[in-house]
């Protein structure tokens, strides 16, 4: 049977993260390895646990984002899709229900926001995940003086916390931002298809999506 555990020991899978991080790093992006993938995996697995989806949903939505930025191995460009073709191969491989397979390809093939759709639950919270995975430890660049704006935003985040408020049906993102490294406005500069995308994600989960910076809802 494919489990997320099963993936996390899989020493090709591994290769393929590590290795599309490699490139990622040598293009000048944020972080995008183990640190990363893990922690978007734990929170899409929250997200359907806290709305009431089953164990099975849960585990693909994992495999999913643990798998969902592989594609960047090939290029940033269209890695989305790139990884889902990526994904595929290494799940139909290990003899993954077919069912399973089309759902977690469809969920890594749109969780980017040129492109993307919560065509179904398990995209919608991967996207939720990975698009609220906004921290100081990501930025590769430890010379202040030369951040971009990417830099600058992404230092500038304290913390971050995707919070799912079943009784309020409210999927809620909660950032602290130090605005002397970077403004709102710089944030939204860069972000704003990212939380419309959250926005589409979170009503395809039946929810509504909000955004809270520094205890001020923009969102």
């Amino acid at each position: 049977m494919v489990t997320y555990e099963a993936l996390r020991r899989d020493a090709a899978v591994n290769t393929y993260i590590t290795r599309a991080d490699e490139s990622l790093s040598a293009l000048g992006f944020t972080e995008h390895s183990f640190p990363h993938v893990c922690r978007v995996a734990e929170v899409a697995g929250q997200v359907l646990k806290a709305l009431g989806y089953d164990s099975h949903q849960i585990e693909l939505a994992k495999i999913a984002a643990y798998l969902h930025d592989i594609g960047n191995l090939v290029n940033r460009v269209d890695h989305s899709q790139s990884g889902a073709v990526m994904a595929f191969r290494i799940l139909d491989h290990m003899d993954m229900d077919a069912a399973d397979v089309a759902t977690v390809v469809s969920a890594i093939g749109n969780h980017d926001e040129g492109t993307g759709v919560p065509v179904n639950a398990v995209a919608a919270a991967l996207i939720l995940a990975d698009k609220s995975d906004v921290r100081r430890n990501r930025v590769r660049n430890r010379d202040i003086a030369t951040f971009d704006i990417h830099d600058r935003v992404n230092y500038s985040v304290e913390r971050s916390e995707l919070r799912i408020l079943p009784e309020e049906k409210v999927a809620r993102l909660e950032l602290t931002v130090d605005t002397h490294f970077s403004s709102v406005m710089d944030f939204f500069e860069i972000f704003l298809k990212r939380m419309l995308l959250c926005r589409r994600a979170a009503e395809r989960l039946g929810v509504t999506f909000q955004l809270t910076i520094n205890g001020q809802q923009v969102v």
